[in-house]
């Protein structure tokens, strides 16, 4: 029994070292993060793929909208051509026949262009330009001044479908959208941190309860090994001590390497190196929060996204309603310009100064041009097209109002479950509490009758197994509690920690 004891011992020297050696990071690149709940969310707020992914997604909304500003107010174009040369070969076909002649020019314009969209769908635009070209052949110089003024307006804005604000709205609910996806994805975010975290806790938990029963077991198996070489106890009590000793021992191993595998997962869930070490700093401690479920569900239904995301898109779809009522309305244009234009021809031996000069005296001399129409298509037969396409955008808007109706039902209805396993796991976790006490107590005075002679091994073993179920027992109470928050806190948008 004297090999058995020094074999308990070098097993135990060599769990110690080799649990030091797995838990020990690569010195030359890990960090050691010792880490609040709260730290781990503002790390994975920035690093975690999907946040960042979200917020360009963000921003991605936020630039067209802008644009889609951008687009009411004044655009000014300027186009120019400084030069362009051409020489080729035209044919000119009359009753003689066809013939050929050479064309040789060299042009030379500019054009500047100021466009007005308007809020009505509408637009108004000034374009001004110069255009002179030296023509080799006919040895001719000419150039031409050109403003003019446009105004043109669909009608069927005005009382059917107006493009211009759709499109506008359009992009502030795109922006309001996207800003609500990222709110919702933030709360999935701190809960999946939060069970990752107290996941992981958990298990460093139950590799410290593992440890401190090795202590024990193997502190048991040292009495038991005197007392059977002192021939107070049989062998079969110092051998079960010894199977005992191998159990606690295993369990160690086990939970060293599932702790491993949960802590590589929570940094991959950062977004940390996975070289870098993690402590939890979590002393169990916490502070009893009671949720009132009417309350509760007041916040959930006032504050949460997916409500609003159906509220946007019942106002997108009243849009596509209108949009398809106006495809069967009168539709037309009024439109109307002004336009002034002055042109001369002159010897290629006079300067451009000359041409353009007379030029404009042709363009102050020179009446205007201008002209107003209104153009209109009225649909006459389409044997119920349009009237069939209104009615089914109409059943789909009828579906996203169900569809809202029922998503308040279902908050309403997951609210009040999740204030009920709060308040649940208050009450259980309270109770465990005073399990644990109790339990340390109880194991303390077994061990004491065990190292006295009054009880054999099982009973030990018994009080041991109940000592550590309690343990467990409280720490998973802990969790579920925190979690709970944490569900609490996604559910209703609203923070009862104090």
């Amino acid at each position: 029994m004297k090999h058995i004891h020094k074999k308990s011992n070098y097993s135990l020297f060599f769990i110690i070292h080799f649990s030091f050696l797995l838990l020990l990071p690569l010195a030359a690149h890990a960090e050691v993060r010792h880490l609040t709940l709260q730290q781990s969310i503002d790390i994975a707020r920035e690093q975690s793929y999907s946040m960042r992914n979200l917020r360009e997604d963000l921003k991605i909304a936020e630039y067209n909208l802008k644009s889609t500003l951008a687009g009411l107010k004044t655009h000014v174009d300027l186009s120019l051509t400084t030069p362009s040369f051409n020489q080729n070969i035209r044919t000119w076909e009359d009753s003689t026949g066809v013939s050929f002649y050479s064309v040789k020019r060299l042009d030379y314009s500019g054009t500047l262009t100021v466009n007005q969209p308007l809020i009505t769908n509408g637009n108004i635009y000034w374009e001004t330009g110069v255009n002179a070209y030296d023509d080799y052949n006919a040895f001719l110089r000419s150039s031409t001044l050109n403003t003019r003024l446009r105004f043109r307006q669909p009608i069927d804005a005005l009382y059917g479908y107006n493009n211009v604000r759709a499109n506008l709205k359009q992009a502030r609910l795109a922006y309001e959208r996207s800003q609500k996806s990222l709110q919702r994805e933030e709360l999935g975010l701190v809960y999946q941190i939060s069970s990752g975290y107290y996941n992981l806790l958990s298990q460093q938990r139950s590799t410290e309860i593992a440890r401190l029963d090795l202590e024990r077991q193997t502190e048991a198996n040292d009495i038991a090994q005197n007392k059977y070489a002192s021939g107070l106890i049989k062998e079969v009590d110092a051998l079960q001590m010894e199977v005992d000793l191998a159990e606690a021992r295993n369990s160690f191993e086990v939970a060293l390497i599932n702790q491993q595998s949960t802590a590589a997962s929570f940094k991959e869930m950062l977004g940390i190196a996975l070289t870098d070490s993690i402590v939890l700093t979590d002393d169990l401690t916490y502070t009893p929060v009671t949720v009132d479920a009417d309350e509760a569900v007041h916040y959930a239904l006032t504050g949460r996204t997916e409500l609003r995301d159906r509220d946007i898109a019942i106002e997108l779809q009243n849009m596509t309603i209108r949009q398809t009522k106006a495809n069967g309305m009168v539709r037309g244009y009024l439109e109307a310009y002004v336009q002034k234009t002055g042109t001369n021809s002159t010897g290629r031996s006079n300067p451009y100064s000359t041409t353009l000069s007379e030029s404009y005296d042709n363009f102050i001399e020179r009446p205007a041009n201008y002209g107003v129409g209104l153009t209109v298509s009225i649909p006459i037969v389409d044997f119920g097209e349009n009237r069939a396409r209104v009615r089914a955008a109409k059943a789909r808007q009828q579906q996203n109002i169900w569809s809202r109706e029922e998503l308040e039902r279902s908050i309403e209805t997951e609210t009040r479950n999740a204030v009920a396993r709060l308040n649940n796991n208050l009450k259980r976790l309270q109770l465990l509490e005073q399990n644990v006490s109790l339990a340390e107590k109880s194991f303390a005075i077994t061990r004491q009758r065990f190292s006295d002679g009054d009880i054999d091994s099982q009973t030990l073993a018994l009080e041991r197994n109940r000592l550590n179920s309690a343990y467990r027992n409280h720490l998973s109470a802990y969790i579920d509690y925190q979690l709970s928050l944490a569900d609490i806190l996604r559910k209703t948008l609203h923070d009862y920690r104090p």
